[in-house]
């Protein structure tokens, strides 16, 4: 399928294209993932940057010769290229604009404007109906987890979707100015890691003091 790109920080989404060109289908299976989230904000705003410039990465990269793509993936994969790679990306760089907007409007009390007018509901159903999904998922999330007690959370997605902004604009900057520099994601910053891997650490231990005075 052309080799692995080792210059697109986010390779499995540019390799999840190529299959879907090459007329293979990825699928989901019920599993359990146990990588750790990012502990700090900084470590979690260097991988959503990573991601948003990877996902730059692989839109453009795709998208130089859109007729090719249409008849390589089909109707249905080149608008996923565009909805879910550039749509989350264009959304997270624009949000911040359209809400500032509205906000001035907001304050100004008439005049013209992206926001003001008849489009202004339309704007405003829609950033209403990007929160209420993004909540439902996740309490549908929690609760095949048995985990809605930590469903207040989900009521942060404003100030999350303002943090993904953030990084949309830090992946833009850096896809100009150094494109192929990849932040690595720190791990092993939990509590819960750290115990278990010292639990791990000294299970091994253990294990092999027991065959030392086994093979003494």
């Amino acid at each position: 399928m052309g080799g692995w790109d080792a210059y697109n920080v986010t390779e499995d989404a540019d390799l999840g294209f190529r299959l879907a060109r090459f007329g293979y289908r990825s699928t989901t299976f019920a599993s359990t993932t146990f990588e750790e989230a990012p502990a700090r904000f900084g470590g979690w705003l260097r991988q959503r940057s990573r991601w948003m410039k990877g996902w730059m990465q692989t839109w453009s990269v795709h998208m130089r010769r859109p007729r090719q793509l249409w008849k390589d993936a089909g109707a249905k994969g080149f608008l996923t290229l565009n909805a879910i790679i550039g749509g989350n990306v264009l959304t997270a760089l624009t949000f911040p604009i359209l809400m500032i907007d509205m906000a001035l409007r907001s304050l100004e009390g008439a005049g013209g404007g992206f926001a003001a007018g008849a489009v202004t509901p339309l704007h405003l159903t829609t950033i209403a109906a990007g929160f209420v999904s993004t909540i439902v998922v996740g309490l549908m999330g929690l609760a095949r987890r048995g985990q809605l007690r930590q469903g207040w959370i989900l009521a942060l997605t404003p100030i999350y979707w303002a943090c993904l902004s953030i990084a949309a604009w830090r992946a833009l900057y850096q896809l100009l100015s150094e494109p192929y520099r990849w932040e690595k994601t720190e791990h092993g910053l939990s509590p819960q890691i750290r115990s278990a891997a010292t639990s791990q650490g000294t299970a091994s231990h253990h294990m092999a003091a027991r065959r030392r005075q086994r093979y003494r």
